[in-house]
């Protein structure tokens, strides 16, 4: 058998990896083909390298295609695969066709592209990629003084800081009225003064027009509320599935316009399982498990548990991947922020009736050195409790917090229910009731 991979990043080459050790080369073939440069890395770390915390490209690749080969897995970077033949089960790849068995459909995803920004002036990034990331560095000479970072998701906010770091002075832009959309507008307008203390200047509720370039690079944007110089613009407006060839092959796309899979992570559509082809990663949708609503949320966590089960289920083994419930943190300098479950939006886009509770506590006992403030909102369906989602913003300790969060909207635990868990306490870690306690009985009160 011959199992041919589609991108040679988290998802591709977990599946390649889990099917290998299942199959060896002579029971299973496996050939992948990215056309980058790189295999196997972190786009999550891409912000810490241009922010010069941590070191790249190399630093920031857990396996290079060296590596995999060593493993029996043939990878060829900088090939793009340019066409899919579903009845041949043929790929096409720099113009000749390749035999599969098994395809494992990995192509992540796209950074969203206004037309605006599709210009030949140099300048205008995109951080996609450890490529994409190793052009801006190259740009960032002396003499780029000022920068404007578009979109202020996660992306956006830890580009924003990175290059404020750098020493650039930094305009934030969003259109809509808060950075960091994932969380209510409350939680967003703590995010936005720590942005502000950075020395980031943030935009909101300003819509970008167009750039002005001269002499071949970028210039300035031009906002409806007026041009921003600029020396380097990077764009931070998120990322589309990336789904052209298999939408292109007749491959089904779901409702997000991702590829939709079962538990197996098999593709499949209205006819129902497309033989042989799997798929995982940011190409794909998944089931949020709270709103029971198909979703498409980007995140190299999803992407390798996915490629895991697709390889584990292409070695002959038995694994199901069952969804998400939408847990994801950063950091914007010392100011941490987390999330997990159902925004307010979000509840109210699928039906819930719900209360909220947001409390003021901090990281540690009141009088213990380096006790630091935080605030957690919390999200319960009314009548029965059930936790439908938390948000923390705070500095030290805070993030991590949310993971206990997470565990009790997974195994849909009440507000009133997690009043009663038995968390650690001792005073440098936690004052004795501990933020998650007093969120979810406040929660618990309003109910």
């Amino acid at each position: 058998m011959r199992l041919i991979v589609i991108g040679g990043d988290a998802a591709g080459m977990s599946a390649a990896s889990q099917a290998r050790r299942r199959l060896g080369p002579g029971e299973l073939e496996i050939t992948a083909y990215e056309r980058g440069e790189y295999t196997s890395y972190s786009a999550c770390g891409i912000p810490y390298w241009v922010g010069g915390l941590v070191d790249g490209p190399d630093g920031l690749i857990a396996r290079d295609p060296a590596a995999h080969r060593d493993n029996d897995i043939d990878v060829y970077t900088g090939h793009e695969v340019t066409g899919i033949d579903l009845k041949a089960r043929t790929v096409t790849v720099h113009d000749r066709a390749e035999s599969f068995d098994h395809l494992m459909y990995a192509a992540g995803a796209t950074p969203v592209r206004p037309a605006w920004a599709d210009t030949p002036a140099r300048g205008v990034f995109g951080v996609q990629t450890l490529g994409d990331a190793a052009a801006l560095q190259k740009w960032l000479e002396p003499g780029r003084d000022s920068a404007v970072v578009i979109g202020a998701g996660y992306i956006g906010v830890e580009m924003a800081e990175a290059l404020q770091r750098r020493g650039l002075r930094v305009t934030l832009v969003e259109r809509s009225g808060q950075p960091m959309s994932t969380v209510d507008p409350d939680m967003g307008a703590l995010v936005a003064d720590a942005i502000r203390g950075l020395g980031v200047v943030l935009r909101t509720g300003v819509t970008v027009q167009g750039l002005e370039t001269d002499g071949g690079r970028v210039r300035a944007v031009v906002t409806d509320d007026g041009v921003l110089p600029a020396d380097v613009v990077v764009l931070g407006l998120g990322v589309r599935p990336n789904t052209a060839l298999a939408d292109a092959a007749g491959l089904p796309l779901g409702v997000t316009g991702a590829l939709a899979t079962d538990l197996r992570q098999r593709v499949t559509g209205p006819d129902g399982i497309v033989d042989g082809v799997w798929a995982a990663g940011d190409c794909t949708q998944v089931t949020h498990l709270v709103s029971g609503r198909p979703s498409h949320i980007p995140l190299g966590t999803h992407a390798n548990k996915q490629g895991r089960v697709a390889g584990i289920n292409i070695g002959g083994g038995y694994a199901t991947f069952p969804g998400v419930i939408g847990t994801a943190v950063t950091k914007i300098c010392d100011l941490e922020v987390a999330r997990t479950g159902l925004s307010s939006k979000e509840a109210e886009a699928a039906g819930f009736r719900f209360v909220t509770a947001t409390v003021e506590s901090t990281n540690r006992a009141g009088y213990f050195p380096g006790a630091v403030p935080m605030t957690v909102k919390v999200i319960a369906e009314k009548d029965t409790g059930l936790l439908l989602g938390a948000q923390i913003v705070g500095r030290a300790e805070a993030a991590k917090r949310i993971d206990a969060f997470a565990v009790a909207v997974w195994n849909r635990m009440t507000v009133t229910e997690m009043t009663a868990l038995d968390l650690g306490y001792a005073p440098p870690y936690a004052p004795v009731w501990d933020p998650i306690l007093i969120a979810a009985r406040k929660a618990s009160d309003a109910l």
